[in-house]
């Protein structure tokens, strides 16, 4: 066996935290993972059973509309108010004033473990593609530590803002990789339904809604984007985002969503933070939650997500980017506590994130890119309970990050 680049030694790989093993790496990419594997030339660090994960997948996050705290009002929380509030912030922006507040939220998310992201970006008659172009070039500016995905959608509606179309179908042509929907905004939502994918098979791209934001289930889009899913052959590239009303329904009503999505091949990303600041703005007590136990869904073949979504804006006046802290926030909303369900929201913003990305390299496997990110912590429920602190990070072999811990300085004389 020929020389490492650089040697990791006892480390406990997420999904198989049970036993401790080396991780060779050669020329970007894991060449060995074994137990006992010699040394060469390259450095050796021994991580003495620290939790390892080939980085966290960030699968819906608005980079462009980040950081706008400063510049706009949050004085009722609702959604109404929020959507409005950056519709006039939209009309300042430029393409350095979007790359300046998108690579300080990048940045943070790098610092917290993400090595790979979907971020929604905003086009419309009124911003056009500035946004858009701006973080087309910190897609190209990072990708020496993210792999970063555009996923290009209509805020403010589609079929009901004349001209929006144009502009999406002129981003996608200039390379957006992903087509994103908020029917909930035209007065025909199955209408924009279509449309979206319509435009995922002339650009052959997955597709991302925003879906069903609410607690009144009596109406689900979902029912016809999973018909529209299976009429059109997008099994397992199509995702839907919130859904909260399902937050709100029984849980026979729940299981029967639950098949019906794991039968068109669609995925369901929660955002805890969003969703639970601007859900029930209408109840002054007893307020619901308004997020989707999606845990629940896993076990009808349902692929979920835990995710960001704004950071410091009016849809989310909070955010450090940490996708542990956004799992943690879930298991205490959803009241999990079972040690299977604490793994699986680690896997929520893991592994079942790169699936949904439809990532086929995402893993440490021989072979795969050397992504990798170093936990302070022994297995994913550790994780997930106790917020650990990523160490450091690798991307493609390459430190990316390091993140000291916390150091304790006793006094001599307790010592």
């Amino acid at each position: 066996m020929t020389a490492f680049d650089q040697l990791l030694r006892n480390a406990r790989i997420a999904g198989a935290e049970d036993r401790k093993v080396d991780i060779g790496i050669r020329d970007g990419r894991f060449a060995a993972i074994e137990v006992g594997l010699p040394e060469g030339s390259g450095p050796v660090l021994d991580l003495n059973g620290q939790l390892v994960v080939p980085g966290f997948v960030e699968t819906h996050i608005h980079l462009d509309k980040s950081c706008l705290l400063g510049r706009c009002n949050c004085e009722r929380g609702t959604l109404d108010e929020a959507i409005a509030e950056v519709v006039a912030a939209k009309k300042a922006f430029t393409e350095e004033d979007v790359y300046a507040r998108a690579s300080d939220t990048l940045e943070k998310s790098l610092k917290n473990g993400i090595t790979r992201m979907r971020t929604h970006v905003e086009v419309d008659p009124r911003v056009g593609l500035t946004s858009f172009r701006a973080l087309k070039k910190l897609k190209k500016d990072y990708a020496w530590a993210i792999d970063l995905e555009l996923c290009v959608f209509p805020q403010e509606g589609l079929l009901d803002d004349p001209g929006c179309e144009d502009v999406m179908l002129q981003a996608l042509k200039e390379g957006a990789d992903v087509v994103g929907g908020a029917p909930y905004m035209d007065k025909d939502s199955h209408g924009q339904i279509a449309r979206i994918f319509d435009m995922a098979r002339k650009f052959d791209v997955d597709i991302d809604f925003h879906l069903d934001f609410g607690l009144d289930p009596s109406h689900l889009d979902l029912i016809e984007v999973c018909r529209l899913a299976e009429a059109f052959g997008l099994g397992g590239r199509v995702t839907i985002g919130h859904v909260t009303k399902l937050s709100a329904v029984p849980p026979a009503e729940l299981e029967v969503a639950a098949k019906r999505l794991a039968a068109a091949g669609v995925a369901l990303t929660v955002l805890p933070a969003t969703d639970l600041f601007l859900t029930a703005r209408d109840y002054d007590h007893n307020v619901p939650r308004g997020v989707t136990p999606v845990h629940r869904l896993l076990a009808h073949g349902v692929n979920c997500s835990i995710s960001t979504n704004n950071v410091l804006n009016p849809f989310t006046p909070f955010g450090d980017c940490s996708l542990i802290r956004m799992a943690n926030l879930y298991a205490n909303i959803t009241q999990v506590g079972a040690s299977r369900d604490l793994a699986a929201c680690f896997d929520m913003i893991s592994s079942a994130s790169a699936k949904l990305l439809n990532h086929q390299d995402y893993g440490i496997a021989v072979g795969h890119p050397a992504d990798l990110v170093v936990l302070n912590c022994e297995s994913r429920r550790q994780a997930i309970c106790e917020l650990a602190q990523p160490v450091f990070g690798l991307k493609r072999g390459l430190r990316t990050f390091d993140k000291p811990l916390p150091v304790l300085h006793r006094p001599s004389s307790a010592a």
